[in-house]
Formats: C-alpha cells, structure tokens, sequence
C-alpha cells in the first residue's frame, strides 16, 4: 500500500505530551477516530472527510494530508521536527538502544 503512504510524515503531539508520527492515510485515520469527541469542530470533520475520501477512493493523498496538518495546527499538537527523533537514528549496542538495519 505505497500508494497511501504520504510523501513526509507529519508529526503530533498526543494527548501524553509524547510526538506521533503519521506517516499514512491508515495512521492519520486512526488518529482522528480516537480525537475526543469533546475536542471535534469543523475542522476536525473536513479532516476526517478528506482522510476518509482518500481511504475509499481515489481522493488526492496530498489533499488529505493538508487537511490533517490543518487540523492538527488547529488543534495546536502539530511538531515540526527539525533533528531526528530518538526512533530515527542508530543507535549503538551496550548502550540501551537498539541497532536499526
């Protein structure tokens, strides 16, 4: 499923403080059905809708990808990551991280 994977993953904060990353269509999805409903607007709903339509059809990946980071500026998690995260980099044995191949 290439095809739905977005061209740069968009980074969020969740409701732990801790950055997520959203690097597909499925990824973004999940993330917006588990967004407290309290917290839902109009914004949140045409996100969804974009996300859902891409999901379903052949919807613009790009477009629904804006519409996820609108919301998520919106609802101000949005991380720009500008240095590698933790996960991103190799880490060295004996020293508590795990090697990436």
């Amino acid at each position: 499923m290439n095809d739905r994977i977005f061209d740069s993953s968009v980074f969020v904060k969740n409701g732990n403080r801790l950055v997520q990353e959203i690097a597909c269509i499925e990824d973004a999805l999940e993330f917006l059905y588990e967004w407290p409903k309290s917290r839902r607007g109009t914004i949140y709903e045409t996100a969804l809708r974009a996300c859902q339509r891409t999901f379903d059809s052949d919807y613009p990946l790009t477009t629904a990808r804006e519409a996820f980071c609108g919301f998520a500026n919106s609802a101000n998690i949005h991380e720009e990551v500008t240095t590698a995260l933790p996960w991103m980099v190799r880490g060295n044995r004996g020293q508590g991280g795990g090697v990436v191949a």
